[in-house]
């Protein structure tokens, strides 16, 4: 018989609606899991008292006529998010102490949609690093191989799924921080479309860059996430995209026959990529054909110039996330580095950095606009090993070193494109390999079609694929 944590969150949220299980007894259950077989670095906090009690009173409340599939089940906030009332750090020794006295729109949506967190998931500080390795903390490690890299900055996030401790859960996306700890742990990481998912009411984002999305074990758990956080909130800079009544009702109709570019050549930097890397965007290519769709060769369609100017925006951005005033040396020296170069930048030069990176994010779009979809590896490598990107010595290095490591992700940011990074590849040692498809602005429902498709093309070849694969640990009790 399958334990609860076996089934898909759409498995579990079908057992809620039939009135076979409650949310609190899968908080329960969760919470149990989280606080015994947390050995993957997910947590930063544990909410289980209010947990526990909102479970409880959507329990005796009872399931709403008008209630979404995933009504009543668990899921956690990346302690990026603020939470009112309880701990939020984005990630900073810095913060360790901060307690919100306001809810952002994420946590907001996921409480209205009826989802119960059970806490918040460990991110790099402030969000910058694509490792997550907080500070007075475990590192967040894949549970693919305790030893690696969850990836991140959603690291917790990713390893809370992998590992079972969460269903599904949330993630945000400035530069690859949803697809990266996907790619690592063997998941589904989705970053929508900018605009899709409300940055209220902190709006402290100017670049455009950055949006939650959802991680989760299926392409369709994580379609039911995105229409939870797909909320348009009347402040919000940037008009909602168009979309579809559920995005979870796109991934059941078919995509049709797309045109598919592709590219493995790395965006922002040189590097070096695994042979397995090529091998999995080798066979995506191949399973794509084998469903209709035409993929194309076409050259990378973001100029090198374009990453000096993504570089600029990114450590402005670092500068406007300040530590408290005397606790300025708690920060970490990337951080430090990272926002010294950020207040070098003047008003005037930032000014011309947005409007360089619009144009660039032009160009591209103009170059794949006879494509419906792009197809690229996600990471150049496998998962790493903890503290082999992280040098404290030398954070310029470090700063290469994660953009060797992740030199396709960015570009999706630029454009506000909506990107996925799908687990189709596994190592002869098991270790988990994404590959990345990505589609135009707004153009999330065809994305999940496509990657729904893929997915179920993928299982019917190897049905012990995707979400049906455990990591060791796994079966613990």
């Amino acid at each position: 018989m399958s334990a609860l944590h076996d089934l898909t969150a759409l498995e579990q949220g079908a057992l809620v609606a039939a009135g076979e299980l409650t949310p609190l007894a899968l908080a329960e259950h969760y919470l149990d899991r989280a606080a015994r077989l947390d050995d993957v670095g997910a947590f930063a906090t544990l909410a289980t008292e209010r947990a526990h009690a909102h479970a409880w009173h959507l329990t005796q409340r009872g399931r709403p006529a008008d209630a979404g599939p995933l009504w009543g089940l668990p899921t956690a906030v990346k302690d990026l998010n603020a939470t009112a009332g309880v701990r939020t750090t984005f990630g900073s020794a810095a913060y360790a102490d901060f307690v919100p006295e306001v809810s952002d729109s994420v946590t907001l949506s996921l409480e209205e949609g009826g989802l119960v967190w059970l806490g918040k998931t460990a991110a790099s500080e402030f969000g910058s690093p694509c490792y997550t390795e907080p500070a007075g903390l475990p590192a967040a490690v894949t549970p693919w191989d305790r030893g690696r890299m969850a990836g991140g900055s959603s690291g917790g996030a990713a390893a809370a799924v992998a590992a079972g401790l969460v269903p599904l859960a949330q993630g945000s996306d400035g530069g690859g921080s949803i697809r990266i700890p996907a790619s690592c742990c063997g998941l589904v990481g989705l970053k929508p479309s900018r605009g899709r998912v409300s940055g209220a009411p902190l709006y402290g984002e100017p670049t455009g860059l950055a949006t939650s999305g959802p991680i989760a074990r299926t392409v369709r758990d994580a379609a039911a996430l995105l229409d939870v956080l797909a909320v348009h909130r009347a402040g919000d800079p940037y008009p909602p995209p168009a979309g579809p009544a559920s995005f979870l009702g796109a991934c059941d109709e078919a995509p049709g026959r797309l045109r598919v570019a592709r590219f493995a050549e790395p965006v922002i930097t040189d590097a070096h990529v695994h042979p397995d890397v090529l091998q999995a965007w080798e066979d995506a290519s191949d399973l794509l054909r084998s469903l209709g769709h035409e993929v194309v060769d076409v050259p990378v369609p973001l100029p090198r110039e374009a990453v000096a100017t993504f570089e600029t925006c990114w450590a402005v951005l670092t500068a406007l996330s300040p530590a408290p005033a005397g606790r300025e040396h708690l920060l970490r020296p990337l951080t430090t580095w990272l926002a010294d170069r950020g207040r070098a930048v003047s008003g005037p030069e930032f000014g011309l950095a947005l409007g360089a990176m619009r144009r660039h994010a032009a160009t591209a779009l103009e170059a794949l606009a006879g494509f419906d979809a792009v197809l690229t590896p996600t990471l150049a490598d496998v998962p790493l090993p903890v503290g082999a990107i992280r040098d404290d010595e030398h954070p310029e290095a470090d700063f290469e070193a994660q953009k060797r490591f992740t030199p396709w992700t960015s570009l999706w940011n630029v454009t506000g494109s909506p990107a996925v990074s799908l687990p189709l590849h596994q190592t002869p040692t098991g270790l988990p390999v994404g590959v990345m498809l990505a589609a135009h602005p707004g153009q999330d429902a065809t994305l999940l079609r496509l990657a729904a498709q893929v997915e179920t093309a993928a299982q019917k070849q190897e049905p012990t694929a995707w979400h049906h694969r455990r990591p060791p640990g796994w079966e613990r009790p």
